[in-house]
């Protein structure tokens, strides 16, 4: 059974993230940088659907409870050098 990924606005660039697989589910806080989030989508993608689309890969990568519980987003880049350019296709 696939994850499913909500994500809610907590104020401008700040999300909450709910991942649930069965009745096993994670919360987590993403910041977005605006300068970041213009980066990887040149403003095509709202941060919302960039949020979204980075826990799909991390999904692909690492069980939900690996994922760190506040973070900014740039990070995954850090774990994952691949990360910026597959949020770029």
């Amino acid at each position: 059974m696939p994850a499913t990924i909500t994500v809610q606005t907590v104020r401008d660039w700040e999300f909450r993230v709910v991942v649930q697989e069965g009745a096993s589910r994670t919360e987590h806080r993403v910041t977005v940088d605006p300068a970041h989030h213009q980066r990887l989508t040149g403003g095509r993608v709202s941060a919302e659907a960039l949020v979204r689309r980075s826990f799909k890969f991390l999904l692909a990568r690492e069980p939900k409870e690996s994922i760190l519980r506040a973070f900014d987003l740039a990070v995954i880049g850090r774990y994952f050098p691949e990360y910026e350019r597959a949020m770029k296709r």
